[in-house]
Formats: structure tokens, C-alpha cells, sequence
């Protein structure tokens, strides 16, 4: 149940060296068609890795007809030799499947690239280039968990997904455990369909999917310079739902793979769903959320085992929703332990043992409402990205 379930996909995953650990660091996943039409979006940061930069330009043709992803190196800050790099990236991946079994007619600008891991060292090309060419010999029509295993980088855990619809299907990967921000957070992905759809269907149909799924995880504020989520259609079932059915499945796929990564968050004990309601605007429930997810001791406070609602109401005040600060609700795991602003149920009866925990606000100003997941801030979280360089 991964990448390569939808019809016309093949995938493989391979150790090239790039890792000290000797573990899987190269994915190839290729669209045999008869469609390669395809869609993606991309890091808000404003320091883009070069692969990033390509696979933009790559986008911009409406083709990818294969996708190269590495972990063990991010070639972000890496300057114009990064860039060529992974031009060369792509060069010689089409070179490599041109020549394969298949005689794929492909050219660098069907090639995205993507890449994770250490941000300012050059890649390896020495170890990167032979393995795409054991990428390419490895390609399989159930290689993608062995893709999604490749990609991992600080991950526990291969991330897989797919969504079945009645003759055609929507399979994804990703990779993620640290830097989970909003605008896409810390991920490489790549989803497939079967379906048929031009560029325009699937771009809307991913931009919907992302906006309420993978840009709404934050496990630590911070943004990468490396965030790619492509999706690939082959058409080779010969289905074409509807744009709303084409979305709703990706968005099964993304919202899937998105409550992956936020499981998997480095450090993380807890995995919180924080949902703002009777928000006036989608904007201000988001806003909310997103700053309740991301304040410090709110985030400590849970590691603790602490209901402490007031951090939360203090961490709502300083966003400009509208709301009244008399007036606004909060429960933890279901118990309203703050109503009108003060205090309410007694805490004690909040049980936050578990690992799951659900925190409520409401803001009593509208209809309007958006779910925001984060984690807690734990000691393994310091350790684990004060012991190695990212």
C-alpha cells in the first residue's frame, strides 16, 4: 500500500554510500504512463535548496516522468555547483532509463529531483551517479516501500500511504521527522494516481489537499530549505473522476502521510490535535492554532503532563483573531477546565498519560473552524538535534 500501488508506477530504493550508517539513500520512482502529467508545491522558505529550484523549473513544462530523491544530503546552500549537480542529477538519470529495458523517452526536464539531509556540504556525485544506475536496475512495481525507506533521514519509520477508489487509486511516500513547520514542513513526498487529469485538475486538486493537511503540522516552527510534494498521474487506469473526487483522494493520501510525520516527530511523547472553533474567519481558527501549536511552554507544559490552560489563553492573546478574552472556552481530552476566560472544570480530572491528546478552544465569535497537530517539547527533542548537525 504505497507509491507504487496506482497502475504505471515503478520503484526502487538502494544504499549508494551517501549514509554513514550504510543504509538505503537513493529512491527512483518512475510514471510509465500513458500519462505523465503532474503538479507540485514547495517550501515557503526563502533559502531553496537547488533541488528545489529544479524541480520548480522542471514543473513548469507540465512533465515529470521520474523523480530521483536522496537522502544523506540536502545541496541546499551549496551554490552554482549545487545547481549543476543536480542538473547532472537529472542528466544522467535520463540517460540511464533512456538506455533500461524500458527505452523510456526521457530527457533531463522530465526529471524532479529531490534531496534531504545536511544543509551546505556538496553531494557526493562519486556515490550519488552509481547509485541511480542501481536505482534504475531496481526498479520494481512494488518498490515503493523500499523508495520510502530511502528516503529517511532522522525518521523511525518508512511512511506510506494510498487511498482506493473503485478502479483507480491515489499511493503516496514521505519522509519527515524534524523541522515540521507550516508551508509544507520538513518533507519530501511523492504521490501517484492512476487517474487521469491535465496539470491544472492536479494542481488544484494538491494545493486543496496540502493547505488543510501537510500545511497544518507543526512539530517545532521550523522550516526547511528542501520541502517538495510532487504528484504524478499516469492515466493508466483509464478512469477520469471528477476534480472533487481527485482531491478528496489526495487529500486522504496527504492527510495520511501528514499524521505520519507528526507521529514520528523527533522526541516527540505527545500527539496533540489542536481544533479552534467558532473562529470568525478560517484565517483567525489557523492563526490560532498554529500559535497555540507553537508556543514553547505551552509545548513543554504537555511534556509535563500539565493542563496548564492558562499558557494556552496567553498564547491566543497575542495573535490579532478576533475574539473576546472573557468569552473563550478551552478543554483538554474533553474536560472544559476553562469557560468564559476563567477557570472552569477541575484539572485534576484531565488524564494526559496517554500519548494522544485532544485540545479544544473556542472562540465564540463565528461558525468557522481548522485543526492544527503538533507535539510536545521533550529532552530527547534538545538532545537529538543538539548531537548531530542538520
Amino acid at each position: 500500500m504505497t507509491v507504487t500501488h496506482p497502475k504505471g508506477f515503478r520503484a526502487s530504493g538502494v544504499a549508494a554510500g551517501l549514509k554513514a550508517s550504510g543504509n538505503a539513500d537513493v529512491a527512483l520512482v518512475v510514471n510509465d504512463g500513458p500519462d505523465y502529467t503532474a503538479a507540485g508545491v514547495f517550501t515557503g522558505n526563502r533559502v531553496k535548496a537547488a533541488p528545489v529550484l529544479w524541480s520548480q523549473q522542471v514543473l513548469r513544462g507540465g512533465i515529470v516522468r521520474a523523480v530521483i530523491l536522496n537522502s544523506g544530503g540536502a545541496n541546499a546552500c551549496t551554490g552554482p555547483q549545487g545547481f549543476r549537480d543536480t542538473h547532472a542529477t537529472a542528466e544522467h538519470t535520463a540517460t540511464v532509463l533512456r538506455g533500461g529495458a524500458n527505452r523510456m523517452m526521457i530527457g533531463a526536464g522530465d526529471v524532479a529531483v529531490c534531496s534531504t539531509g545536511l544543509i551546505g556540504e556538496l553531494l557526493p556525485m562519486d556515490k550519488l551517479l552509481p547509485g541511480v544506475n542501481a536505482a534504475a536496475r531496481s526498479l520494481a512495481a512494488d518498490g515503493g516501500g523500499k523508495a520510502a525507506e530511502a528516503i529517511m533521514t532522522t525518521d523511525t519509520v518508512a511512511k506510506n500511504a494510498v487511498a482506493q477508489r473503485e478502479g483507480w487509486s491515489v499511493g503516496g511516500i514521505a519522509k519527515g521527522a524534524g523541522m515540521l513547520a507550516p508551508a509544507l514542513a520538513t518533507m519530501l513526498v511523492v504521490i501517484t494516481t492512476d487517474a487521469s487529469a491535465d496539470n491544472e485538475v492536479l494542481d488544484a486538486a494538491l494545493r486543496a489537499a496540502t493547505r488543510v493537511t501537510f500545511d497544518r503540522i507543526d512539530a517545532d516552527g521550523c522550516m526547511s530549505t528542501n520541502d517538495t510534494v510532487l504528484l504524478l498521474a499516469s492515466g493508466a487506469s483509464n478512469r477520469q473522476p471528477t476534480a472533487e473526487e481527485l482531491t478528496a483522494a489526495v487529500t486522504e493520501v496527504c492527510h495520511d502521510l501528514a499524521q505520519q510525520l507528526i507521529a514520528d516527530a523527533e522526541g516527540a511523547t505527545k500527539h496533540i490535535a489542536i481544533e479552534v472553533q467558532g473562529a470568525a474567519t478560517e484565517a483567525d481558527a489557523v492563526q490560532v492554532g498554529r500559535t497555540v501549536a507553537g508556543n514553547n511552554l505551552v509545548k513543554t507544559a504537555f511534556f509535563g503532563n500539565d493542563p496548564n490552560w492558562g499558557r494556552i489563553l496567553a498564547a491566543i492573546g497575542t495573535t490579532s483573531a478576533a475574539f473576546e478574552p472573557d468569552r473563550i472556552d478551552v478543554a483538554i481530552n474533553g474536560v472544559w477546565i476553562c469557560k468564559g476566560g476563567a477557570a472552569a472544570e477541575d484539572r485534576s480530572k484531565v488524564d494526559l498519560s496517554g500519548r494522544d491528546v485532544s485540545v479544544t478552544i473556542n472562540l465564540r465569535e463565528g461558525e468557522m473552524s481548522a485543526t492544527i497537530w503538533t507535539t510536545d517539547l521533550s529532552h530527547a527533542y534538545v538532545h537529538e538535534n543538539s548531537a548531530y548537525s542538520s
